[in-house]
């Protein structure tokens, strides 16, 4: 009998249990519930104020402050929305308002995508030191140079007319620096590869960069219409006609005039968000998907 023969069998190891592995997935979806219950609470929260504003625009003056509050209208006053159009001059508000934004945006996309272009692809000495100049005057405070500014508007006639606002905002900084971020994440050997085939600057910038840069477009286009749109104290600096006033000067003159009509007050509201509202539910896909997509390289 050998050694072989007498060595006695090993004995098997039983291999670990893992006892967290069937806890794992209720633990995760536990989580998951609370973090869906919690932006539920966030959005709701969020919500109420319009909730509210619209409601009350839809109840007789004296029914909107009552307590306790009632949150659903009884009866639905829809006259409000007729009588704020007979006791004001809300059609050439909104008129202004929309021309103003729609004017604005379109310039700035235009010259925001260009100079972002010059800056992202076009090599020029001293490049980098420019861009962090234009970029560095959004942290300059309007409020420190809006006195100059509004001397220059002056003196070029353009003050109290609707230009003097397309003047001061066709050019941002801002949507300079989203585009330029958007354009460094296509690949520069599309921009080679076309001027190999001898097409010009701004026919790679017509032909390729605008049409894969529409979500990033899209982005600066709704930005700039809801700051445009809500803007008070350019329009207030000037805008001093009746004729010339936005949505902003006119709910304000409104106010002060009707100061006692808080269905009405409530009224002009909705009118001047639900614009924007339906401008954002209608581009928000482009505009997730701009945001979430600029400044990433690969």
């Amino acid at each position: 009998m050998t050694a072989t023969d007498l060595s006695l069998p090993t004995p098997a190891v039983a291999a670990p249990r893992n006892r967290s592995a069937p806890g794992r997935p209720v633990r995760s979806r536990g989580w998951r519930l609370v973090g869906y219950a919690t932006l539920v609470l966030a959005a709701a929260a969020l919500l109420l104020p319009f909730y509210w504003m619209v409601v009350a625009s839809l109840k007789t003056n004296s029914d909107v402050f009552t307590i306790p509050i009632t949150w659903l209208p009884d009866p639905v006053v829809w006259r409000n929305y007729l009588d704020i159009w007979q006791r004001s001059d809300m059609t050439t508000w909104l008129g202004n308002t929309l021309l103003l934004s729609v004017v604005v945006s379109l310039l700035q996309v235009v010259t925001g995508s260009l100079a972002a272009y010059g800056f992202a692809r076009v090599r020029f000495p001293g490049r980098n030191a420019l861009f962090l100049a234009y970029v560095g005057t959004i942290a300059v405070p309007w409020q420190s140079y809006m006195i100059p500014q509004f001397i220059l508007m002056s003196k070029l006639q353009l003050s109290n007319t609707l230009w003097s606002i397309v003047a001061l905002q066709a050019f941002g900084a801002f949507g300079v620096f989203l585009m330029k971020q958007f354009y460094e994440t296509i690949p520069e050997e599309l921009s080679e590869s076309a001027r190999v085939d001898g097409l010009s600057e701004f026919g790679i910038y017509r032909r390729i960069m605008l049409p894969l840069s529409r979500p990033a477009l899209a982005s600066l286009a709704l930005l700039t219409f809801v700051t445009t749109w809500n803007d008070y104290l350019g329009p207030l600096i000037y805008l001093r006609s009746p004729e010339l006033r936005t949505i902003q000067l006119g709910l304000n003159t409104f106010i002060s005039q009707y100061n006692a009509e808080y269905a009405l007050i409530m009224t002009g509201s909705v009118l001047s968000v639900l614009p924007v509202a339906v401008i954002f539910l209608l581009g928000q896909r482009y505009f997730i998907e701009g945001i979430a997509t600029t400044g990433l390289k690969g």
